[in-house]
């Protein structure tokens, strides 16, 4: 869990970061008629449920074939065994990001290379990429942070002139769109998180891989089944990595709503930037097909707004706190290292409230706190 919620339990929250609950009782009949169908016949790993998600989730996306598992974080390990990461082999990746995007790289084998972000976006830096360009680069893993696209066509022709294979992180970014074309359909593979407090998030966890290589495809559903597609007959060292049933009919159920739940994200998105008005906070410049899985801003005087913000019982967020390579697990290799855009962020941003059932009340109290900072 990445947010900061307010603490003193014994106080009622005035302003929730991200109301799950509320989110659930405007689906509830359909959501535990659904559960209960999936108990009553047993169905509870793999079979028709899931294969049903795994086919709306592609038509929706427009991609040729997706393979469901147990969360964002295999969802991008998988991906990057089925693209062929082998030791020694480098893998360029934003500094600023959940950890996930570049443990998995670690773990099929391949050697981490960090990118600064863009100072504007906060996506990955794309001069900086190309600064990183080695021989033994291998592919390139953008990632659509707080919902927001990654600059794509660049990143794409830097790929075609190396022949790297490309990556999209779309764990924050369900139905986000570059240029008119939704991303998770650029790269080579795409991978996405079900989160319960994503765009479209579970009711625990899960997540997804997308591409338009029946090979690939291939290869990701045995890696993700141990290594098997038939049981018995085993061709990779794999991992037990499925999205259960219940989980995926959850989603299903959902699905049909993401489009309006992402409206619903960019009208608070809209409110915000016009009436925040507070030179003292910066605030990023999302395009007009971001999906706000978060509204971050910057302060510099943070620890003061995070005063305030409990003071007035208002949850709020770090995405994130530290950038990757002051993780302990980077530190001692990337010490020397500076990222300056990805550290001010995680010195200085904080997320707020964005959920889309806040009120019009909990939007002007949001709106009144920073303007009054």
């Amino acid at each position: 869990m990445t947010t900061q919620l307010y603490e003193d339990k014994n106080m009622k929250i005035q302003v929730p970061f991200n109301d799950l609950h509320a989110q659930y009782l405007t689906l509830k009949d359909k959501i535990d008629s659904a559960i209960v169908a999936v108990i009553k016949e047993s169905a509870f790993v793999r079979g028709p449920y899931v294969n049903k998600f795994e086919k709306e989730f592609a038509e929706l996306f427009g991609v040729e074939n997706c393979i469901s598992c147990a969360n964002g974080t295999d969802a991008l390990y998988i991906a990057m065994r089925a693209l062929g990461v082998k030791n020694g082999d480098e893998v360029i990746a934003p500094c600023h990001s959940w950890i996930s995007t570049t443990e998995t790289i670690s773990q099929a084998g391949g050697c981490v290379v960090f990118c600064n972000t863009d100072k504007d976006t906060y996506t990955i830096d794309i001069d900086d990429i190309e600064l990183k360009i080695t021989d033994k680069t291998v592919g390139i893993v953008p990632v659509h942070l707080y919902g927001q696209p990654a600059d794509m066509d660049p990143i794409i022709e830097l790929a075609i002139k190396h022949n790297l294979w490309v990556l999209e992180d779309c764990a924050q970014a369900h139905l986000a769109k570059y240029k008119g074309r939704l991303v998770g359909t650029f790269g080579d593979a795409a991978t996405f998180s079900f989160y319960p407090g994503k765009n479209l998030g579970a009711y625990g966890d899960g997540g997804i891989i997308t591409t338009n290589s029946k090979k690939r495809f291939n290869v990701i559903k045995k890696i993700r089944n141990l290594g098997s597609e038939k049981k018995f007959k085993h061709d990779y060292v794999g991992v037990n990595s499925r999205l259960d049933t219940i989980q995926a009919i959850i989603l299903n159920k959902k699905l049909t709503f993401l489009k309006n739940l992402n409206k619903k994200r960019k009208k608070i998105a809209e409110l915000y930037d016009n009436k925040i008005n507070n030179k003292k906070i910066t605030k990023l410049k999302y395009s007009k097909s971001c999906v706000y899985h978060q509204y971050v801003i910057l302060v510099k005087q943070r620890k003061k707004l995070i005063k305030v913000f409990n003071d007035k019982k208002i949850q709020y967020g770090f995405h994130y706190p530290k950038s990757i390579n002051q993780l302990d697990v980077f530190k001692i290799k990337f010490k020397r290292k500076k990222f300056c855009n990805a550290e001010r962020m995680a010195k200085e941003g904080i997320s707020i409230p964005i959920d889309p059932n806040l009120s019009n009340k909990d939007i002007n109290i949001i709106i009144k706190t920073l303007n009054e900072l």
